[in-house]
């Protein structure tokens, strides 16, 4: 068996990725088809380092801001890092 190019890797995990968000789709519409409840909804965007939040409840709007942070500060480190470590 040949060994696999990071290539074929990447490609698999892309792909890997849009099947689990659309079973993760399926399977959300499904649990809340019977729910009459109140939905909370958000959402992020990254575009680059510019986060774009929103959504329709203060609390999930929060975490997403907390995450966002996060998320910036360990891809600026490790877009950063390689820059420290050639010095």
């Amino acid at each position: 068996m040949d060994s696999l190019s990071i290539t074929q890797i990447g490609f698999m995990l892309i792909i890997f990725g849009f099947v689990l968000a659309f079973v993760v789709m399926i399977a959300m519409a499904f649990r809340t088809r019977g729910n009459s409840g109140k939905s909370r909804t958000a959402g992020i965007v990254l575009i680059g380092p510019i986060p774009i939040i929103f959504g329709n409840d203060k609390e999930s709007v929060k975490i997403l801001m907390i995450l966002a942070i996060i998320l910036i500060a360990v891809v600026l480190t490790f877009m950063l890092l390689p820059t420290f470590l050639n010095r």
